[in-house]
């Protein structure tokens, strides 16, 4: 609700872009902008999961600003591994540390790994 809605003081919100009232506007959502990879901070760990599976986890990668599931999917090809998202966090079955570790290395990424 507007705060002057009703009143004749009240004039609805237009599309910065073309000039339309919201409701009528067509363009295109605005493409989110993307985060240079050298600014941000990718953090891997190893957990166990059900019967003792072994699962890499990549977190600190925000969803804004990257697009996750075009990464899952390279990730899964260069570690030749299954993988998931789940929010923000990236898993890659098995013990895929290092590969991962140099893989976002070699993407621009700053790697912290945890528990060596």
């Amino acid at each position: 609700m507007r705060l002057f809605e009703g009143t004749p003081f009240d004039r609805p919100p237009r599309c910065e872009r073309c000039d339309q009232l919201e409701e009528e506007c067509v363009c295109p959502p605005p493409e989110p902008e993307r985060l240079a990879p050298s600014g941000q901070t990718a953090k891997l760990s190893k957990e166990k999961r059900k019967k003792g599976k072994l699962v890499t986890v990549i977190r600190g990668l925000p969803a804004i600003g990257n697009d996750l599931p075009a990464l899952l999917t390279q990730l899964k090809n260069h570690c030749g591994a299954g993988g998931s998202l789940s929010g923000e966090e990236l898993e890659i079955q098995g013990d895929q540390l290092d590969r991962v570790e140099a893989f976002l290395k070699g993407q621009g990424f700053r790697v912290k790994v945890s528990g060596r």
